[in-house]
């Protein structure tokens, strides 16, 4: 089965392509040679994940999942949430981001903060929804050289390593990314079947 993954982001797509099944294959927005942006104009990460499905859809009529993904620090009132890839502004700098995060959070004891995935898959006419969550902690400074976004300051419960310092394959076993698409798998595998 080949499938859309409605994303221009290759970091993303090579992560959800590891822990996809080897006859599911993905390809992306550069694959169908779409160069614009997807608008995401939703205040929700679930809004924003089902919007960019139906954009694919209807433009493309291809079987697609868009994703969106947040950080909600519960100290910043669920901010950066539906607005983490541009929190410190258009520019969409993950080093930006966690900067103005650190700073924010400066003056704060709780640390506590979840990454949320929504997965929207969008099959043969059909609306289908998966999400994954993964609770943890901001850390005072970055650790790690792998991963992006917020990786680098984001340590998952019980983990005692952020995601950043996290091999691929050890990432996958905490992500909130791999739990929306272990979710999506276990059920496209039932309908293959």
């Amino acid at each position: 089965m080949k499938i859309l993954f409605a994303t221009s982001n290759q970091n993303k797509a090579n992560e959800i392509q590891k822990v996809l099944p080897d006859e599911i294959k993905i390809i992306t927005l550069k694959d169908i040679n779409l160069k614009e942006d997807i608008p995401e104009t939703s205040p929700t990460i679930r809004g924003n994940a089902l919007q960019k499905a139906n954009y694919i859809k209807e433009h493309f009529n291809l079987n697609c999942f868009a994703d969106d993904t947040g950080l909600e620090i519960n100290a910043l009132n669920g901010a950066p949430g539906v607005f983490s890839a541009r929190y410190a502004g258009p520019q969409r700098s993950d080093e930006d981001n966690m900067n103005l995060v650190l700073e924010k959070l400066s003056t704060l004891e709780d640390r506590s903060a979840r990454f949320k995935t929504v997965i929207v898959l969008q099959l043969d006419g059909e609306t289908f929804e998966f999400e994954g969550i993964v609770e943890g902690k901001i850390l005072e400074e970055k650790r790690g050289e792998y991963g992006f976004g917020y990786d680098p300051i984001f340590e998952p419960e019980n983990c005692g390593k952020t995601f950043a310092e996290m091999e691929m394959y050890e990432k996958n076993d905490y992500s909130h990314r791999a739990r929306a698409t272990k979710k999506m798998i276990s059920f496209l595998k039932e309908r293959m079947q």
